[in-house]
């Protein structure tokens, strides 16, 4: 069986992480993986979807098409799956705008209505795809990661803690709301460090960085040298559309998580198990404190995160889903689509 996605990139972070980590697992069970990328001109994109008869499934990765886009493309393909990992019907945190958005909105309806499945990053957006199914399926298929890619993390005592962050400048405007905090414990706790793994760096007054420019190469193994993995997103409805990804990479290189208890990192970090849940300063200043002064506790909620990643989170795990669903979906789906 031939899938085919059309995507924006083939090397947006999506892309590799819901789609291609599990081209292996998808060719083993007998579907094959082909990635287009989408035309900008709509008469390219036209064009690209008049061309797509032959294959099995389409899978649609996060755009949201036109209605007359949309409406070209269920007429052009037999079985059509559309992916997705954010609350891309609303303006993110950052926008200067209000988090409605029309247009948006609109055409998310069209592409859910028009589908067959829908792939959902986590249960929030699950839930807002199941208000526009009609008769489509709506499964949930968490980011995953490839534990084995990470080398595991080997908690000692040491007088320097360094914490990590890793992530692009679009969400280290995150970061820069949370500066606060990150003073206070600088402040408060000595020897504690921050590394910032990515493409552009914050100074503190209190708290020493380490700046590591990211690179796909490097990043498992300069999350992997470090101590504490860190999380903080705004508590509002764009972000509890996120799918924690920095939070699953971390854990896969076997570090504690420390975190704020806004959508999907309330099921990914378990209090006390594989890390901190913590909503103000004092309650952040606590966590840090504790794991910088017992590296046999790093380690112990570090172990139980990644067992908690290859059980829940892995590309096997996740390939399994996709596998089942695409199984279940070819046995449900007559030959040929009804024209909608």
């Amino acid at each position: 069986m031939n899938l085919v996605a059309l995507v924006d990139s083939e090397s947006h972070v999506c892309v590799r992480y819901r789609l291609l980590a599990f081209r292996d697992v998808l060719k083993s069970a007998g579907y094959t993986l082909e990635l287009r990328e989408l035309p900008q001109s709509a008469w390219g994109r036209i064009r690209l979807y008049r061309s797509l008869p032959g294959a099995d499934v389409v899978i649609l990765q996060r755009r949201l098409l036109s209605w007359v886009e949309t409406r070209i493309l269920r007429r052009s393909v037999k079985v059509l799956i559309f992916d997705f990992d954010d609350a891309i019907w609303m303006r993110d945190s950052y926008s200067t705008k209000s988090f409605d958005n029309p247009k948006r909105s609109r055409r998310f309806r069209g592409i859910i209505q028009a589908v067959d499945t829908v792939v959902a990053g986590n249960d929030f957006l699950a839930d807002e795809a199941r208000k526009y199914a009609g008769n489509a399926t709506i499964v949930t298929i968490p980011t995953c990661v490839n534990p084995e890619a990470y080398p595991v993390a080997v908690h000692r005592s040491t007088a320097t803690v360094r914490m990590v962050w890793v992530g692009s400048q679009s969400t280290l405007q995150g970061l820069e709301q949370f500066r606060d905090c990150l003073e206070a414990i600088g402040q408060r706790v000595p020897g504690i460090r921050l590394k910032l793994i990515c493409d552009r760096f914050l100074t503190f007054q209190n708290l020493p960085v380490d700046a590591v420019p990211w690179s796909a190469e490097t990043e498992a193994r300069e999350i992997a040298d470090a101590d504490i993995g860190i999380s903080w997103i705004p508590d509002d409805p764009w972000s509890r559309g996120k799918c924690g990804l920095k939070i699953l990479q971390y854990q896969a290189a076997g570090l504690p998580v420390v975190t704020n208890p806004v959508g999907v990192h309330t099921t990914m970090v378990r209090n006390h198990e594989t890390g901190f849940l913590a909503t103000t300063t004092n309650e952040w200043v606590h966590a840090i404190q504790q794991l910088a002064a017992n590296a046999e506790l790093r380690q112990q909620l570090g172990t139980a995160g990644r067992q908690q990643v290859v059980t829940d989170y892995s590309v096997a795990a996740g390939g399994r889903l996709w596998v089942a669903m695409l199984n279940q979906l070819f046995h449900q789906t007559p030959s040929g689509v009804a024209d909608v």
